[in-house]
C-alpha cells in the first residue's frame, strides 16, 4: 500500500508565495513522473505541472514563470514553489505519482488527499 501525504497549502494574498510537499510512503520500488493538479470549485481537475524521474519539467501555460516543481528522490516528495499567486490559482492543489510497487516493476497511478490554496485579493 503507498499513501502520498500533501503539506504546506493555506491562505496567502496576491503575489505571495507557498509551498507544497507530497511525500510518498509504504511499499515503494520506484516512482517514475511525479506531478501536481488542482481543482477548483465548479471546474474540472486540471494539470499544473509534471517532472520526470530524470528531472524534465512541463507546465501550464498559466503557470509558467510563477511555479517551480522539483523532486527529491532519496525522500520521495515532490514540491512545487508557487510564487506571484493570483487570485485564479485558488483550488485544491492534490499531488500524483506514477509508483512500481514489489515485485512490479509496472506503475500505478497515486493521489495525495489534497491540499486548500486560497488566494486572496
Amino acid at each position: 500500500q503507498v499513501q502520498l501525504v500533501e503539506s504546506g497549502g493555506g491562505l496567502v494574498q496576491a503575489g505571495g508565495s507557498l509551498r507544497l510537499s507530497c511525500a510518498a510512503s509504504g511499499s515503494i520500488f520506484s516512482i517514475r513522473a511525479m506531478g501536481w493538479y488542482r481543482q477548483a470549485p465548479g471546474k474540472q481537475r486540471e494539470l499544473v505541472a509534471t517532472i520526470t524521474s530524470r528531472g524534465s519539467t512541463n507546465y501550464a501555460d498559466s503557470v509558467k514563470g510563477r511555479f517551480a516543481i522539483s523532486r527529491d528522490n532519496a525522500k520521495n516528495t515532490v514540491y512545487l514553489q508557487m510564487t506571484n499567486l493570483k487570485p485564479e490559482d485558488t483550488a485544491v492543489y492534490y499531488c500524483n505519482m506514477g509508483v512500481a510497487t514489489p515485485p512490479s516493476v509496472f506503475t500505478n497511478d497515486y493521489w495525495g488527499q489534497g491540499t486548500q490554496v486560497t488566494v486572496s485579493s
